[in-house]
């Protein structure tokens, strides 16, 4: 046997170092757990995860291969997180059907009788056959990215139909962040002039509850589309004194 190198040895200890800090889907690295992420979904079960103001997941909700599924849009309805976040940094995967139609929204209060009637909603869909015109990684009807020069249309960072995605969605009082695929579309400030103006001409005016908790769970939208999680983490972001 040929004796390794100084730069073989190097090689070997730093792919070491690497797989023992690499996490398997649904886990947390020992890097991630000393920065403080908590992980939302154990890939298993839907531990704490309900429907919205219902102890219960409805049928249309499956756990499939590590992932978090709604299988039947017409059964299942938006999931709400175990808890309550104010300021955060949250990360995870997504992979949606062809045409399909999903979200992420936060800050969503138990008072309303649907969790848009108070959450902001980071919109998911296929950005190839969805029928809506609101894209994925907007802020629903209030926010989109700017035109991308190379195609004349707003930036798109998506992959295809079928294919899993990253989501990067950070909720500070400084600003907030969309990211998809580790491409950032735009930053605001929840409750600045220009987010109330946004808010006033859009149809969440009618809405008195929405974007005004500054605390709520994380939903996940059910009723448009089939779409899967994976992922699911989260960081808490202190609030500046």
């Amino acid at each position: 046997m040929k004796p390794i190198s100084a730069l073989g040895a190097s090689l070997v200890a730093a792919l070491s170092l690497w797989a023992a800090d690499s996490a398997a889907p649904n886990q947390l690295t020992a890097q991630e757990k000393a920065d403080g992420w908590t992980l939302l979904f154990d890939g298993q079960s839907f531990s704490g995860w309900t429907n919205f103001k219902s102890p219960k997941v409805r049928p249309g909700w499956k756990i499939q291969e590590g992932a978090l599924v709604c299988v039947d849009p017409h059964d299942a309805g938006d999931l709400v997180s175990p808890g309550s976040y104010d300021w955060f940094e949250l990360q995870l995967d997504y992979n949606i059907s062809e045409g399909g139609n999903s979200g992420i929204m936060y800050h969503v209060s138990d008072a309303g009788n649907a969790a848009w009637a108070s959450g902001p909603e980071f919109q998911l869909e296929d950005n190839a056959k969805a029928a809506d015109s609101q894209r994925c990684g907007w802020l629903y009807a209030l926010y989109q990215p700017p035109v991308d020069p190379k195609t004349g249309k707003p930036l798109d960072a998506t992959k295809p139909a079928g294919q899993w995605n990253h989501v990067r969605l950070v909720i500070a009082p400084d600003g907030c962040i969309h990211e998809i695929n580790g491409v950032k579309y735009f930053t605001y400030v929840l409750g600045s002039d220009d987010f109330n103006a946004r808010v006033a001409k859009s149809k969440f005016a009618s809405m008195p509850l929405f974007a005004k908790s500054s605390k709520g769970h994380i939903a996940l939208q059910g009723d448009h589309g089939q779409v899967s999680f994976r992922n699911i983490k989260l960081r808490p972001i202190p609030a500046k004194p």
